[in-house]
């Protein structure tokens, strides 16, 4: 059963462009399976509001960060802000605060339609 749905935003499409294909079909496989499966390893709370869909494969470790926009009384949203490709241990502070920001705006102009 799919818990949610994933809405990706102009800059993760624009990130998952620039993946090679192989690459790519990893991190979009284990996006769809996070929505069917409760798996740290797929998709993790940061902090606050955000989360990171998580993708390790040959020697990257993709992320694409993410939000909650549970709003409508139909459907769960995951809205996916930006993608990424982590070389420290620890997600840096500065894209979990454009994400944080990107958060904001989304809610803002939800708001406002």
């Amino acid at each position: 059963m799919i818990k949610y749905r994933i809405i990706f935003l102009e800059l993760v499409k624009g990130f998952l462009e620039r993946l090679d294909s192989k690459t790519r079909k990893k991190v979009l496989y284990n996006a769809w399976k996070s929505r069917e499966i409760n798996d740290p390893e797929l998709f993790k709370k940061l902090e606050g509001n955000i989360w990171e869909f998580r993708t390790k494969f040959l020697t990257k470790q993709i992320r694409l960060l993410a939000f909650w926009d549970k709003t409508e009384k139909t459907e769960t949203l995951v809205i996916a802000t930006h993608g990424f490709i982590k070389k420290t241990k620890k997600t840096p502070k500065s894209e979990i605060e454009k994400a944080e920001r990107i958060r904001i705006q989304y809610f803002r102009n939800k708001k406002e339609k």
